[in-house]
């Protein structure tokens, strides 16, 4: 796996095991709106989405920007892990 999280403007993207996760989000005022993650059928289940999402919030902290999760796996994913709630607009 490459821990380097890509980020085009619209999209971040991260590679696992030759295959691609990413979550699209838009950013306004200091949030990032998470529209929607999605993991390769081959990834699900491996914790790639997982690892995705603690890259884009570590992403968000280092900017100290907060994150609004508009996808279900983001909301879930932020409400489970604790050491993030900060983040959440």
């Amino acid at each position: 796996m490459t821990d380097k999280l890509r980020d085009d403007g619209e999209r971040f993207e991260l590679d696992f095991e030759d295959e691609t996760v990413f979550a699209d989000y838009r950013r306004t005022q200091g949030t990032l709106a998470i529209l929607h993650v999605e993991a390769p059928p081959a990834l699900r289940g491996t914790g790639a989405a997982g690892k995705l999402m603690r890259a884009v919030a570590e992403q968000a902290r280092a900017e100290g920007a907060t994150i609004k999760p508009y996808c279900g796996y983001a909301a879930a994913w932020l409400r489970r892990h604790r050491e993030y709630h900060d983040l959440v607009a």
